[in-house]
């Protein structure tokens, strides 16, 4: 169910059950291996056009983006639009003014603490009611089908999404706002870039 391994040991622990983490670690970095060779194969088909190691990355770092924006500025704070390049990513949400330097030094110090721990991103399918019912966040202008495909960044970011993305949030290097702007009438826009 995507629970952190940590949570997974302790709440075992209590009920008299151990669990076998060198086991986990191997199944782990299978799991990681698997999925950069589909993605370095180009066998992953999903949202981008570029599914590279450099726009994977990105593309996670957009999930942390978003869910830092709705902690720092208002809940209320929606996607409107995203652009990723291997370069930079593009961020486009609903909000009705310029933010401040303090906002988005929150905003990016947010998104770094979350990268430094180090945060599996967990991918689940499941069927689209009980994703709304769960409050997983999706772009609700978007169609979605019956089943769909969620990812899970801790208890931070759970977003309906077709990927890629990286297998852990420190995989994606330190992340920088390097500029925001107005991308039209109540829509800021966000460009970063990982450094």
């Amino acid at each position: 169910y995507g629970f952190p391994l940590e949570l997974t040991v302790e709440m075992a622990k209590e009920r008299g059950y151990s669990v076998d983490e060198a086991g986990f670690d191997a199944a782990f970095k299978e799991h990681q291996e698997k999925s950069h060779a589909a993605v370095a194969a180009g066998e992953f088909k999903g949202g981008l056009a570029d599914t590279g190691a450099a726009t994977t990355r990105l593309h996670t770092a957009t999930h942390l983006l978003n869910a830092a924006l709705k902690v720092v500025l208002s809940p209320d704070v929606n996607q409107k639009g995203s652009n990723i390049t291997p370069e930079r990513l593009r961020f486009d949400f609903n909000f009705p003014r310029p933010m401040t330097a303090e906002e988005i030094r929150a905003v990016e110090d947010l998104v770094n603490e979350k990268i430094a721990e180090n945060i599996p991103v967990v991918f689940e399918e499941m069927p689209y009611e009980r994703a709304r019912a769960e409050g997983i966040v999706g772009v609700f202008d978007n169609k979605y089908g019956d089943v769909v495909k969620t990812y899970s960044i801790g208890g931070f970011s759970r977003e309906m999404c077709g990927g890629p993305h990286a297998a852990r949030t420190g995989e994606l290097g330190h992340f920088r706002i390097v500029k925001e702007q107005s991308s039209s009438s109540g829509v800021r826009r966000i460009k970063a870039v990982l450094e």
